[in-house]
C-alpha cells in the first residue's frame, strides 16, 4: 500500500486535543496510525483493523519497526465484526469511495477503495456505537462521496465541527473533503488547503501542516 496525500493530510490535520483512545479503520499500511502515535501522548492507545490480510501484515510490520510498537495494535479484521472492550476518544478513516465504478483487477485495490467491503452506513452506524459520548469521527473523501458521507451523518446525528477543502492546485476544482463529526453540535471550523501553488513545489500551507512527517522538509 502506497502512502497517499488522503492519509497524509487525516493524519496530520485530525485534532488530537483530549484523546486517549483511538481506533484507526482500514489501516492499509498504518501510516495514520503511525502518524497518530508520533502526535499523542504516551498515554494514548491506538488500534487499528484492516480488513486485507496482507495489508495488515504489512502494517504490523511497520508498526513494529517504528517507535511506537507498544502504542499501537494492528488487527486483520472487519469493522462489521469489530467487538470492542472500550468506546473510542477518536475513530479516524480514509474510507473506500468508489460506489458505481468499475472494479480494478487487483482484489486488494478492489477491497481498499470500493465501497462493497464497507459501505457509508456501516462506518457510521458503527461509529455510532463505538464512540464515547464526547468522541469524534474523522475521515478523508472525494468531494462529491464526501458530501453524501456528510448528509448520511447528520441524518443520524452526527454534526460536523470541522471541515476542510483540499485542492491540488489554485483554479482547479476542490478534489477532497476532511471532516470531523461528534454527537454534539458546535459551530463548524471551516478551513482550505491548496496543496501546489506553482509548478510541482508544494505550498507553504501544505508544508505547515506536515512538516512533521516528511523527511525533507
Amino acid at each position: 500500500m502506497k502512502v497517499g496525500t488522503d492519509a497524509v493530510l487525516l493524519g496530520a490535520w485530525v485534532n488530537i486535543v483530549n484523546t486517549e483512545n483511538i481506533l484507526e479503520v482500514g489501516a492499509g499500511s498504518g501510516v495514520i496510525s503511525l502518524m497518530l502515535a508520533q502526535r499523542t501522548s504516551g498515554e494514548a492507545k491506538i488500534e487499528a483493523i484492516e480488513i486485507e490480510k496482507e495489508n495488515a501484515k504489512q502494517a504490523q510490520e511497520n508498526v513494529a519497526g517504528s517507535p511506537w510498537p507498544e502504542k499501537i495494535k494492528v488487527r486483520h479484521q472487519s469493522l462489521q465484526n469489530f467487538v470492542a472492550s472500550e468506546t473510542y476518544d477518536l475513530i479516524v478513516s480514509n474510507p473506500p469511495y468508489f460506489i458505481n465504478s468499475q472494479l480494478p483487477p487487483s482484489r486488494k485495490r478492489s477491497q481498499a477503495r470500493h465501497i462493497g467491503s464497507l459501505s457509508y452506513s456501516e462506518l457510521i452506524s458503527q461509529s455510532l456505537n463505538l464512540l464515547s459520548s464526547s468522541g469524534r469521527l474523522a475521515v478523508v473523501l472525494p468531494f462529491e462521496e464526501g458530501k453524501k458521507f456528510q448528509s448520511l451523518a447528520h441524518i443520524n446525528e452526527l454534526h460536523t465541527i470541522r471541515q476542510l477543502s483540499f485542492f491540488s492546485r489554485k483554479g482547479k476544482p476542490q478534489e477532497r473533503w476532511l471532516f470531523e463529526f461528534s454527537f454534539k453540535p458546535n459551530e463548524i471550523i471551516t478551513e482550505s488547503l491548496t496543496l501546489h501553488n506553482k509548478g510541482e513545489d508544494w505550498s507553504d500551507e501544505y508544508k505547515k501542516l506536515t512538516k512533521e512527517f516528511y523527511l525533507k522538509l
